[in-house]
């Protein structure tokens, strides 16, 4: 599965970890996501993949 926020468009975020000693090696920042119901205009309920910042900001319905 996609690690994208199907509501902001948020996804991975690149860069490196970097030791004491300087070295640096990739790295990955993850999106907090969620898997909620969230209602569509037709009443129905459909699973979408959301960050917790469009959860919090009230951006769906559950």
């Amino acid at each position: 599965m996609s690690k994208i926020c199907s509501i902001c468009g948020k996804k991975p975020q690149v860069g490196n970890n970097v030791s004491h000693a300087h070295n640096k090696t990739r790295r990955r920042w993850l999106p907090n996501l969620q898997e909620v119901r969230m209602a569509t205009p037709g009443g129905n309920a459909k699973r979408v993949r959301v960050c917790t910042r469009c959860l919090r900001s009230g951006a769906i319905t559950k």
